[in-house]
């Protein structure tokens, strides 16, 4: 047990902190009871915390005030998503404030999935997840679904030029290339903005991209 429970954190501590970790994700290393009773002593241990039933964080802390900070929502909707076999995407709410198209952060953020409804709660936060059918989650990357979520959200005569700007700057090149393919499955006046968002800018001058490239991988 010693040596499964030592490769379990050996892998968790090659990736970095605010990762958050499902027993699916070691059955390489072992039989389920054994990695479930190994993630159970590392989160006493203080390695992980446990946010709920097979459910587990590598904490980013805080360092000034040293204490473990919130995990990221797409990371623990991303991990649920592992967990269940199913698909997680934001609602458009989130999906804007993550793209900073909107200032405004949901009181209860919402992601919409074709698993089954339920709620995660870690500390001050709550991650509300509704079952929606699965025609009404949009087709393609992730990034694209975010996308699309972020533009029926704001809705077609909020688009202006400062929102196509700001989601050319988020995505990097193969996600905008991603986002080109996907249009051809969305609403005709989203493709429209799509084409604006994947066209080069006139001025040709190479806008800053990646910021949102971790939160969508």
């Amino acid at each position: 047990m010693a040596t499964i429970q030592q490769n379990v954190l050996d892998r968790i501590r090659m990736g970095s902190r605010g990762r958050v970790f499902t027993p699916k994700d070691f059955v390489d290393l072992s039989g389920r009871a054994a990695i479930d009773q190994a993630l159970s002593r590392l989160s006493r241990g203080g390695h992980l915390q446990r946010l709920g039933r097979g459910l587990y964080y590598y904490p980013k802390i805080n360092r000034r005030l040293g204490i473990p900070i919130l995990p990221d929502l797409d990371e623990l909707a991303n991990t649920v998503g592992r967990q269940t076999g199913s698909r997680m995407i934001p609602s458009g709410a989130v999906a804007a404030n993550r793209l900073g198209l909107s200032t405004q952060v949901p009181a209860k953020p919402m992601y919409l999935t074709d698993g089954r409804s339920r709620r995660v709660r870690v500390g001050s936060l709550e991650l509300q997840m509704k079952h929606v059918p699965p025609k009404e989650l949009p087709t393609g990357s992730r990034t694209s679904a975010i996308v699309f979520q972020a533009l029926r959200h704001l809705g077609k005569d909020a688009v202006d030029d400062r929102v196509i700007l700001a989601v050319r700057r988020a995505l990097s090149p193969k996600q905008l290339r991603e986002l080109a393919a996907d249009a051809q499955y969305i609403t005709d006046w989203i493709t429209g903005i799509v084409r604006r968002i994947t066209s080069k800018s006139k001025s040709g001058t190479e806008v800053a991209r990646g910021r949102f490239r971790q939160a969508t991988s």
